[in-house]
């Protein structure tokens, strides 16, 4: 499956992960290197077949999923009165 040109869906490279088209590179993996303190230079260093625009790619795929992810606020159960 295309999500994008630069991130992919398959479910024969890693387990269905959403991934850097071409790459075993998951996408989550990215997001987690910079929430981590990580630069765009670092990740570009570590993963030599990354490129810039493929770490923004991954922060725009993130973006996309969350603004299109259903949120249900279910009541707490209601406590049972002892006897």
């Amino acid at each position: 499956m295309t999500i994008t040109d630069r991130i992919e869906i398959n479910p024969k490279v890693m387990m269905g992960k959403p991934v850097i088209r071409g790459t075993r590179i998951p996408v989550e993996l990215i997001l987690r290197k910079l929430s981590e303190g990580a630069s765009e230079e670092d990740l570009l260093d570590a993963y030599p077949r990354l490129k810039i625009e493929d770490i923004q790619a991954s922060i725009g795929y993130a973006a996309d999923t969350l603004a299109h992810e259903e949120t249900i606020i279910v009541a707490p159960p209601k406590k049972r009165a002892r006897r």
